[in-house]
């Protein structure tokens, strides 16, 4: 008995030992790839702010120069002097705000109606506001534009601004799934107090929802700030343009002053300039914005 008795508490030592060595290397190998997936991602943006301070003799040598020297950081500020980007970031943001402050609005609104508002039909129909969202883009796209070309909004922000005030499906199924988290013993005690349904939309469930709030607009906003489908079909003049589809012109424009060499490295810093306000903005909200995502959906 004695004798079983050593070997038992070895023989647990050893699988205890061997169970901690896997798990070492588990997390070691987690971290690998998620490392390797990290450097995928990052290369790409890494590669256009490189290529944006190059000169003409290092821009499609092999082996590719991974950080030029010295670096041409005028390449920037001549970019940006050669077409009238200064006039397209502020169309951008003409109508960049507006949809999200839309998107806010709308699709909270309706929202709040499907998760905390009891009215005949509702399952019904979230079910076939669910359907819409299988309904590709493509296939609406002609039809919309006749409409909104008929109603005389072709040539300006009507069409990009109109429809973020109709919430989207994806949207208001995300925030549905937010606003059954909150108990509804806060809005029946506000019921009682005699507050109506809008009263209690935006003075209790709405502060309590301000993640989710935030990823819709963190979504609208960059979604709009990075439209080129939209101002391509809507927009024809020249001064309402954004910056996507002044990033459209700007190789073109390069060939008339005659700097074809440099239109690549200018390409990119525009590039780059257009890319850093939506990094910055997800950089200092990430942690609302993660927030926002990860409790959405706790409560089905």
């Amino acid at each position: 008995m004695s004798t079983q008795a050593a070997v038992y508490p070895e023989t647990v030592k050893k699988r205890h030992g061997k169970h901690r060595v896997l798990h070492i290397i588990g997390e070691v190998a987690k971290y690998l790839v998620l490392i390797f997936l990290s450097v995928s991602f990052i290369l790409p943006l890494y590669w256009m702010a490189m290529s944006a301070l190059k000169d003409v003799s290092q821009v499609f040598v092999i082996p590719p120069v991974w950080f030029p020297i010295p670096p041409r950081w005028s390449n920037y500020w001549e970019a940006w002097r050669v077409d009238m980007f200064t006039l397209y970031t502020l169309n951008t943001l003409r109508y960049a705000i507006p949809v999200t402050i839309g998107a806010v609005i709308s699709n909270a609104m309706v929202a709040y109606g499907f998760s905390r508002v009891h009215w005949p039909g509702r399952e019904t129909l979230f079910t076939l506001c669910l359907i819409t969202m299988m309904i590709p883009g493509q296939v609406t796209m002609v039809p919309i534009f006749i409409i909104f070309k008929h109603l005389g909004w072709v040539n300006s922000y009507k069409p990009l601004v109109v429809p973020s005030f109709f919430a989207g499906a994806y949207t208001v199924f995300m925030l549905r799934q937010f606003f059954r988290t909150i108990p509804t013993e806060l809005s029946d005690a506000a019921r009682i107090d005699g507050a109506g349904e809008f009263t209690i939309m935006w003075r209790i469930i709405m502060p309590l929802v301000k993640p989710a709030l935030a990823v819709v607009a963190l979504n609208a906003f960059m979604g709009a700030w990075n439209d080129y489908m939209g101002p391509l079909i809507y927009i024809n003049n020249t001064n309402l343009y954004p910056l996507t589809m002044g990033l459209a012109r700007l190789s073109a424009s390069l060939n008339q002053v005659g700097i074809k060499g440099l239109a690549y490295p200018y390409l990119m810093a525009i590039s780059t300039l257009v890319t850093l306000p939506t990094l910055l903005i997800f950089f200092f909200a990430q942690r609302t914005f993660i927030e926002g995502i990860t409790l959405t959906g706790l409560k089905g």
